[in-house]
């Protein structure tokens, strides 16, 4: 009877988790994708390109600043305050030398681009290392109880003022140094609210035993962040380096709609299921029927997002950003594509985690890495669309050894896996057929922005009958947890 309890408890409050889990990436998308298109508009692709090179070597520094003990903090069983100091201070004291060594070498770093405008932006955003220092353990405690509301709070609010700021400044004139402006503002909001909404304060207290014990899981995940740096921005760096700041500007824009949609189609379920998953781990049959159930319910939106998005690109890049980002469609269409692999394999960090191997997923994106600098070394030379295919075919290509780590770690059974994306799969071909139809014999009739509309509308319709026909069980399951 406890243990069914129990079960009741968690599973209410991982679906409230999922709630605000929503509210906060839903909403934080729709703030960032609305100012994204009024500075698109405003701002050229040199600019986004100028920004995107700062934020590689940024990026970089970013990788050692937590040395992923708010992980360790989030899935680990027993916790105490020394854990949470000592955390505090290691992590705002790495901050505080990482924003030193970047305003140091900034001028460097713009030699080597050849692109000497990125020298002050990279010495601004070095502040942002500092203010991040005083919100990871935080954040941490929040994930770590589920408490998902007060972190939805602090970014939506975050997301307006960073956003009115970034707007006000690119009117203004200021270019380049309004994505700046948005991003430091934005920091600094998050910091100031969550330390409002929290009741936690650091203790000035360091251990070295308590430092060891988080660091001892923190340093495989920061090996992991290491190697999905060169997953995330060896691209970046090549094209920037070998193609310049314009054609890097064109390819950003397009991978920033691939992540703005895996922000809002995929980050809500598996922001949760960290701290989900952590309490499964002693429970294997559980623990599996939540990783089989959060892919279902992950690819029911996922599938006909991204490939939606491979089929409305060029009005979506017309009507949103405008004319001038043409050359970004092709780049999203193909980047796109991966978006049914991310309904899948975004579940795998947290059960690596959640079952204690850290070092596993360490070693998965040690190969990933490896494979994605040779695949974009080889491919820059002909383009930003052979970049993008070719990171989306490494990645098919290497997608059975993702299974098979899975599969090894909590004894899945594959075709009750690979099952689970079925159903949403049948929807979105009948969806996407429907949006087709529509293009062909409509988009000479309408224009782009008419037409955007009402293949959203013919498509979202013909997608949830589909579901509904198809699968009604699992649709008033869907309409259970949304009431």
């Amino acid at each position: 009877m406890q243990t069914t309890k129990e079960s009741s408890n968690l599973r209410q409050k991982a679906i409230k988790g999922v709630f605000w889990s929503a509210l906060d990436s839903w909403g934080r998308q729709v703030i960032s994708i609305g100012v994204f298109l009024v500075l698109a508009r405003l701002l050229g692709p040199q600019t986004f390109g100028l920004v995107a090179l700062s934020t590689i070597f940024l990026n970089f520094l970013q990788i050692f600043l937590d040395q992923g003990l708010s992980q360790a903090i989030v899935q680990r069983q027993d916790l105490e305050k020394e854990h949470l100091d000592t955390a505090f201070w290691t992590n705002l004291g790495v901050s505080t030398l990482a924003a030193i060594l970047s305003i140091a070498c900034a001028g460097l770093i713009a030699d080597l681009f050849k692109e000497p405008q990125i020298t002050q932006i990279i010495r601004c955003l070095s502040l942002g290392f500092i203010i991040s220092g005083f919100s990871s353990v935080q954040e941490a405690i929040f994930q770590r109880k589920l408490a998902f509301k007060s972190l939805a709070l602090r970014s939506l609010l975050a997301g307006i003022i960073g956003g009115v700021v970034g707007v006000v400044l690119a009117l203004m004139g200021f270019g380049v140094w309004s994505l700046v402006g948005q991003q430091l503002t934005n920091s600094l909001a998050q910091v100031l609210v969550l330390w409002w909404v929290s009741d936690w304060r650091p203790g000035f207290r360091f251990s070295p035993k308590h430092f060891q014990e988080l660091f001892s899981f923190g340093v495989n995940v920061m090996g992991m962040n290491l190697f999905n740096f060169l997953n995330r921005r060896s691209d970046d760096l090549l094209i920037g380096y070998f193609l310049g700041s314009t054609a890097l500007g064109y390819y950003s824009v397009a991978y920033r709609l691939l992540l703005n949609l895996t922000q809002l189609l995929t980050i809500v379920i598996v922001k949760v299921s960290l701290p989900t998953f952590s309490r499964l781990q002693a429970e294997p049959e559980r623990l599996r029927n939540a990783l089989y159930k959060g892919i279902q319910f992950t690819s029911l939106i996922t599938f006909p997002g991204f490939l939606a998005t491979v089929v409305l690109a060029p009005e979506i890049v017309v009507v949103i950003f405008g004319e001038k980002w043409i050359p970004s469609i092709p780049v999203m269409q193909v980047l796109n594509m991966i978006g049914v692999l991310y309904a899948y394999f975004y579940f795998n960090t947290p059960v690596m985690m959640a079952v204690g191997k850290p070092y596993w997923k360490l070693a998965l994106d040690i190969l990933q890495a490896i494979t994605n600098v040779i695949v974009f070394a080889l491919s820059v030379k002909w383009g930003i669309v052979a970049v993008a295919a070719a990171y989306v075919i490494r990645s098919y290509v290497m997608a059975p050894i993702d299974i098979w780590v899975v599969r090894k770690l909590i004894h899945i059974n594959i075709g009750t896996y690979l099952r689970q994306g079925c159903i949403p799969l049948a929807g979105t071909i009948f969806m996407l057929i429907a949006i087709i139809i529509v293009k062909t014999f409509c988009a000479t009739l309408m224009s782009p922005l008419a037409l955007l509309s009402v293949c959203i509308v013919v498509g979202t319709i013909v997608y949830v009958l589909s579901i509904y026909l198809i699968a009604p069980k699992l649709f008033w399951q869907v309409v259970n947890i949304a009431r």
